[in-house]
C-alpha cells in the first residue's frame, strides 16, 4: 500500500515538473521572440520610411520632382538643388574613418586586456578594469564635448605645425581619435573575458616547455582567446559605424567627398542623419530614413564580412 502511494506521489511530482518545464520553455520562447522582434520592427519601420522619398512626388516652387535612387546611392554631394541627394561619398568616408579608428583601438585594447588579465597585480588590474568599465559608461555626448574642447585644438595646432589648415580642428583625425576612445572599452572588456577563459593547462604547458611568460602571453594566450577578441572587434565596429552624436560634433560635416586627408572635414552616414534632423521637413526629412537603410545595410555587411574573415583566417588571426 505504501509502495503504491509512493509511486503515485512520484508520478504526480514528475507530471508537475514536466508541466513546469513546458511553461518555462514557453516563457523563454516568448521572451526570445519579444527581444528578436524589436530589431525586426525597427528595420521594417526604417525601410518603410526610407523608400518613401523614391516613391513620392515632391512639389517645389510649382514643379514636381522625384528623388533619384541611383544618384542617392552613388552621389558624391549630399545635396544639390532642387532635390538631388547623394550618400555614396559618406559611405566611403564612414568606412575609412572606422578603419582608422580600429587600427588605433584594437592593439591598445588587446594589450590593455592582456595587462589586466595576465600581467598586472590583481589589485592594480581590478583598478584598471574598473576604469575601463567606467569609460564604457560615459555618454557619447561627453566624448563629443571632450573632442571639441580638448582634442580639436590639439589637432588644429598639430596641423598648423605642418602648414595645414583645419576647421578649428574639426577633422577626420579628431573623429578617429574620439571614435577609437569610444570603442576601446568594448573591445577591451571582451578581450579580458576571453583571456581569462583560456585553459590554464595550455599556459602551464607552454611554460613547462621553456617559453617565457611574454612568449606564452602572445603566442599561446592571445591565440587561444582570439575568438572572444574578434567578437569584441565586431561589436566595436558596430558601435563605431552607428555612433552619431560625438561624430557629428567633431567631424565638420563636409558637403561632398570622399575625403581622405586627416585634417579635412568629412561626413559619415550617422552625422548626415543627425545634422538638422529636427529642423527640416519634406523630402529633406524623409531622406534621413533612406540614409538609415544604407547604414543598416552597411552594418550588416560589415558584421558578415568580419565573421567570414574570422572563419576564413582561423589560426592566422592574431
Amino acid at each position: 500500500m505504501n509502495q503504491a502511494s509512493d509511486q503515485t506521489l512520484l508520478s504526480r511530482n514528475m507530471k508537475r515538473k514536466a508541466w513546469g518545464d513546458k511553461i518555462s520553455r514557453w516563457l523563454f520562447l516568448i521572451f526570445a521572440l519579444l527581444s528578436s522582434s524589436i530589431i525586426v520592427v525597427i528595420v521594417i519601420f526604417i525601410f518603410y520610411k526610407g523608400i518613401t522619398p523614391f516613391l513620392t512626388t515632391y512639389t517645389i516652387e510649382g514643379n514636381n520632382y522625384h528623388v533619384s535612387l541611383f544618384n542617392f546611392i552613388f552621389g558624391l554631394t549630399w545635396f544639390e538643388p532642387p532635390i538631388s541627394y547623394g550618400v555614396g561619398f559618406a559611405v566611403i568616408d564612414t568606412l575609412y574613418i572606422v578603419l582608422l579608428a580600429l587600427i588605433i583601438a584594437v592593439p591598445i585594447s588587446v594589450l590593455t586586456a592582456l595587462f589586466i588579465a595576465r600581467i598586472a597585480h590583481p589589485k592594480l588590474g581590478s583598478i584598471v578594469n574598473y576604469v575601463v568599465e567606467l569609460l564604457a559608461s560615459i555618454p557619447s555626448v561627453i566624448f563629443g564635448l571632450f573632442g571639441m574642447g580638448f582634442i580639436a585644438p590639439i589637432v588644429r595646432d598639430f596641423a598648423m605645425a605642418f602648414g595645414q589648415q583645419t576647421a578649428g580642428g574639426l577633422s577626420i583625425l579628431t573623429t578617429v581619435i574620439v571614435l577609437s576612445m569610444m570603442i576601446m572599452p568594448t573591445i577591451t572588456m571582451f578581450a579580458i573575458t576571453a583571456i581569462k577563459s583560456v585553459n590554464p593547462t595550455l599556459i602551464a604547458g607552454s611554460l613547462a616547455l621553456g617559453a617565457s611568460l611574454t612568449q606564452t602571453n602572445f603566442k599561446v594566450v592571445l591565440k587561444a582567446a582570439r575568438s572572444g577578441i574578434f567578437a569584441g572587434i565586431v561589436l566595436g565596429t558596430g558601435r563605431a559605424l552607428g555612433e552619431a552624436t560625438a561624430v557629428s560634433m567633431v567631424i565638420g560635416n563636409a558637403g561632398s567627398g570622399p575625403t581622405f586627408g586627416l585634417f579635412d572635414r568629412s561626413r559619415t552616414l550617422t552625422s548626415t542623419m543627425l545634422l538638422g534632423f529636427n529642423e527640416t521637413v519634406g523630402v529633406d526629412y524623409d531622406i534621413r530614413f533612406s540614409v538609415g537603410i544604407i547604414l543598416i545595410a552597411l552594418i550588416l555587411f560589415s558584421n558578415l564580412l568580419l565573421n567570414y574573415l574570422k572563419k576564413k583566417l582561423g589560426d592566422n588571426i592574431l
